[in-house]
Parts: C-alpha cells; structure tokens; sequence
C-alpha cells in the first residue's frame, strides 16, 4: 500500500498543505475539492509543484450526489462529470471518489444506482479514468458499504471499484467480516480515520471529531486485518475533519499524520502494510516502568519558595549537581530537580512558560528500543550536548515541549551518582512513589500526545470523559502503561475562564496541573503538613455530607476527613483518599493519595478539586 492524506486534514492554503504533505514523508495526496476550488495559481504550476516535491495525486474527491437522481438531474451530472475528468488530467490523476448521494431528489433502488455507475463507468474508460463509489454513514439511500459493495458488483465495470472508510463504518457499527468477501482488486481506494466513541449523529461526528490512527478509540487494527486479507494494495489515505487540525500548525500535523499510518501498520499482524517508505517493522519495546524524576525550570524567587513548601512536604535537599546550579530534593523514591542553570533548557524553557515542569525522566528497562522506535516515527529525538552534560540520557521532544528522557534502568553507576555531589540525609519518608500526573493541554496537543504515548511507549488510554468546571467544560483521558507505574491524565478545554483554561493563560501554553504522590497514611500525613502550616485546599462542608449519603463511612471517619480537607472516593476494587495543596504561584500544585485497591484516579472529586481553586484563582465572583 502507499501512504495518502486528504488535504483537508490539516490547515492552510493548498500550496501550504503540499508542502506540509510531502515534507512529513507521504508520497501520495488526495486533492479535496473545496481546497482546490479556493486555489490561487494555475493546475499546470500546481502540478509541477507536486511532482517536483514527489507526490502523486492518488484521487480528485469528492464528487457528490450522482446515482439515482431523476432528470434533468441526472443528465447534468453527467456533463458535471466530463468536466471534472478535464481537471482531473491537468492534475494527473485517474481516480474521482464518488459519496453516496444525499439529495432530496436522489431516488433509491440499487439497480437504478449501478446502471448509473455502469454508465459513468464507460464515460470514465473513455477518458482513461476510474471512479471509486463510497457509501456516506449519513447518505440518503445508501449509508452501508455492504449496500455500496452490491451496487459496484451489479455495475460490473472494470472501471468502476469501491472506497472503504473506517469512521463511515464504525460510525454506523457496521461488521467489517463482510469486507472479506471482497476482491482486493474491486477495492479502488481505502480511507482511514479515527475518532473517540461518541453518542451523535453521524455527520456531527464526522465533521468535528476525526483523528489519526492512534488518536481516538476505533478497532482499526481489526479493519486493516480484513483489508490485508482481501488482497489491496492500493492508497492507504487519511481522510480527517477536526476543528484543531483546521486551526493548527500544518507541518506539525502532517508529520502526526505519516507516524500514524506507520504506527497503525505496525500494530495489526503481517508486514507493514506499505512498500514504499518503510521496509521494516518498529522496534518492539518493553514500557517505561515508574517516572524517575520531575525537573522544575524556576528562577531564584521561585527556587526559595518550591524548597521551602518541599521542606515542609518532607522532602530533603539529597544533591547538588557538581557543576550546575540543580538540585536533588528526594522522598522515598520521587526525586524532584529543580534547575536554575543559565542558559540551559530548562532557563529556555522557563523564558516562555515560566515556573514550570521542563521534563520528566521515565526508567526504561530498555532505552535503545525506545530510541530506535521514535526515531522510525520520526519523533525528535534531544541528545546530551557533550560540552555541558555528562549524563548521557537521550530524551523524546513531547507535544508540549517538555523533554521525555529515557532513564536506563540498569545504568552503573546511575546519572545521580555521576552528576551529583549528595548530602547525608535522615528521613523517614511519608510519601513513597509518584501516583500520576495531570498536565493541562490544548486540544490538538491532547491527541498528539495520545499518539506519542501509543506508538512510542505502546501505552494504553482509557476514554475521555467530561468534567464540569463552574466556567465551562473540562475533557480528560488517561494514558497509563500496563501495571500503572506512569499514569498520565491530559486535560483540555474550550473555556478559557476555566481553572484548566487559566492554567494554560499562566504557562503562555501546556503545563503540569498536579503531581500526584502516594502515601501509605494520609491522615498521618495531613497532619504533619498542616502542623508544618503547609497550605491546603479548602473543601465545602456540603462536600461531607455528601460522602455520608454516598458512603457507608461513620460519622467519625468523615469528620476526621474534614478535619484535614481531606477527599474520598470507592470504585468496585477498593478506597481512595485524596488531599491537594493550594496551588503555587497559580499554577500547579501536590496532590496525596492513599490507594486501597482502587484503581481510578478520583474523577468523582475532580468538580470539587476544581471549584475550590476555581475560588482560589478569584474566578468566582
């Protein structure tokens, strides 16, 4: 199969998304009609400019309302057609995708519709072209490409085949066994799209809520098994209506693009399924086991400010890097770094976001793997400058911009012990791992990240659900490795009043919500921190009364949580304490967890935890 994208997916004029196109590595494009039509140039420049850069035009699309329409309707179309194949020569193309109809004219019946297409067919094989015929998940007649396949049969035109598109199969929740009884050389053209699990309307969904492969929460790897199974060996294209993409940056999409079809094909069985970009499969991986280390990027002031509230928190200033201004402040085995060297990444980074996690490190039982994988998805990949840094850690370049580095796991002796000078210290440590993280995120960079996690890191997600915030709306997702060492929730949102929406004012863009850390005792813990004066997030006395109507918690049990603001959750596996901090600098801030089997993330809490600093950021008048 070859590599396509419809130039609707991502943003731009049509000369933008060209370049975008062949840059991210495709060979073949798909020339939507509306991009086409707003085109400011001649079809002869833009021709040579794509061949120039090395793509060719797999299909013109689409063509609309064609079978089954009485006349004079039907006449017309046919002339309509003639003229497209005159501007389907000048592009260089020999295949013009037909939706199924509809019309409110269009009349039904089968046979009406491939005696249409038949006829189409034989106006086509005059003109050296091909039509592909695919059913719309919202057509008038035709809405099944079972019904579409029996229409291309009947019409029995060499000239004549079928396109095949995931988001109108799924959309409908079409079975797709039936694909195997169709002959791969009968297929013309397939297009594929995913898109999170949604309750409306076809059309609705289709317009706004398509995404890369990898991205949302369609079966496409059991669609491509039927697809290898009937012998295609066509385009294999993107065809993706989304609001973000739309409005976004064109090169970055396309390139999410092309590692998404790499990606899909390396995730269904066999070979993957293209032949002329990559001959090998990705490398295969074992996951990243626990987060290594959180690196803060601050200035002084805010140096004296995070030391002091993890001074409190009970975490100990263990190192200080031998040649840097870094720090190691430890806890049982979370270590935070707190960078003020100048010019480093982290002064860069804090030059645009300000106060703020620059990287994470992630234990890697086995970087090279990891490395060599990005690499085939063409991620970028930030090596140690040798003239600065000794530690030697290659890190991923994230959607947000904050480095991913790949901690080896069996590294002797460990970048700690290379690069810092450590401090005798005596703790007794009440907080023992990291939990999870939650990072506020645009929109786009939600789905792009989703696609990092996947393909690179082979993580699992869980769907995206909806949270209220008294301003607006909050959506969420989970990215979490098999045993739930590195959990990740990315939140995003519309409505910039909201707490999720403030964040993103605060860090001109994407940035750490909460760090979540584990403890084994919490109400211990609540209690340390509050006589330490660490400030905490409030919580409405409503809340508790609430718990006691939910929960058969005695009334002892809920005071003393209210007593150190101090939240509550069970699911079907066990318990859930919670307790935040204030948010600091309005930005961020600690979450601490007591699990007892449980093995959600606190959703049910995430209004409260959401009005409260809300109230904190005085977004509540």
């Amino acid at each position: 199969m070859r590599y396509s994208i419809a130039t609707v997916s991502i943003s731009g004029t049509l000369s933008n998304k060209i370049e975008a196109i062949a840059a991210a590595g495709f060979t073949g494009i798909e020339i939507f009609e509306n991009d086409l039509i707003s085109h400011v140039g001649s079809l002869t420049d833009l021709r040579r400019k794509m061949t120039d850069l090395g793509l060719t035009v797999e299909v013109y699309q689409p063509f609309r309302d064609f079978e089954g329409m009485p006349e004079p309707f039907r006449s017309r179309n046919f002339d309509r057609a003639e003229r497209k194949f005159d501007l389907m020569e000048e592009l260089g193309t020999d295949l013009l995708m037909i939706c199924s109809n509809v019309s409110p004219h269009a009349l039904g019946g089968i046979g009406r519709a491939a005696d249409d297409l038949h006829e189409l067919g034989e106006h086509a094989a005059n003109r050296g072209m091909r039509i592909a015929y695919e059913a719309l998940g919202w057509g008038r007649h035709v809405k099944d490409y079972r019904d579409s396949w029996e229409i291309v049969r009947r019409a029995n035109h060499p000239n004549v085949g079928l396109t095949l598109d995931t988001f109108h199969i799924y959309s409908r929740g079409t079975e797709i066994d039936s694909m195997l009884n169709i002959p791969g050389d009968r297929i013309f053209l397939v297009q594929v799209a995913d898109a999170p699990q949604l309750s409306m309307d076809p059309l609705s969904w289709s317009r706004h809520h398509r995404c890369f492969p990898g991205q949302g929460e369609l079966d496409l790897a059991s669609f491509m098994t039927n697809i290898r199974a009937t012998g295609y060996d066509g385009p294999l294209s993107l065809e993706i209506f989304n609001d973000q993409f739309r409005s976004s940056d064109h090169f970055r999409h396309a390139r999410d693009a092309y590692r998404s079809l790499i990606y899909l094909a390396n995730e269904t069985e066999g070979e993957p399924a293209i032949t002329d970009t990559v001959s090998q499969p990705l490398q295969d991986i074992k996951q990243p086991t626990e987060i290594e280390f959180f690196e803060f990027a601050v200035n002084s002031e805010e140096h004296k400010a995070l030391a002091a509230f993890l001074t409190q928190a009970g975490f100990s200033h263990a190192a200080t890097h031998k040649k840097k201004q870094v720090e190691l402040w430890r806890q049982g085995a979370i270590n935070l770094v707190i960078n003020r060297e100048p010019e480093s990444f982290a002064q860069r980074y804090h030059a645009e976001h300000g106060l703020s996690v620059c990287a994470y490190g992630l234990t890697c039982p086995d970087p090279k793997s990891i490395v060599e994988r990005a690499t085939s998805l063409g991620y970028d990949l930030v090596h140690a400058n040798p003239e600065h840094d000794t530690h030697g850690i290659a890190a991923v370049s994230g959607p947000t911009g904050a480095l991913l580095y790949l901690v080896d796991a069996s590294d002797t002796p460990s970048h700690w012990e290379r690069e810092f000078t450590h401090h005798p210290v005596e703790q007794d440590a009440m907080l023992k791992r990291v939990d999870h993280v939650a990072t506020t995120m645009a929109f786009d960079e939600v789905l792009e990240a989703t696609l990092l996690y996947r393909s690179v890191f082979q993580m699992m997600s869980s769907p995206s659900v909806t949270i209220a915030d008294p301003l607006g709306i909050v959506k969420s997702q989970v990215m979490e490795v098999e045993d739930r060492g590195i959990a990740m929730t990315l939140n995003s949102t519309l409505a910039v009043g909201t707490v999720v929406g403030q964040s993103q004012s605060r860090y001109h863009g994407s940035g750490v919500n909460h760090i979540a850390m584990a403890t084994s005792d919490i109400f211990a813990l609540a209690e340390h921190l509050t006589a330490q004066g660490t400030k905490l997030m409030d919580v409405t006395p409503h809340y508790y009364d609430d718990l006691v109507a939910r929960f058969s918690l005695s009334n002892e049990a809920v005071n003393r949580m209210k007593t150190f603001h101090i939240l509550y959750d069970e699911d079907d596996d066990g318990t859930f304490y919670q307790l935040y901090t204030k948010l600091f600098n309005g930005r961020f801030c600690f979450e601490f967890v007591q699990r007892q089997g449980y093995r959600g993330y606190g959703m049910a809490n995430a209004q409260i935890r959401l009005t409260m600093q809300a109230r904190e950021l005085d977004l509540l008048r």
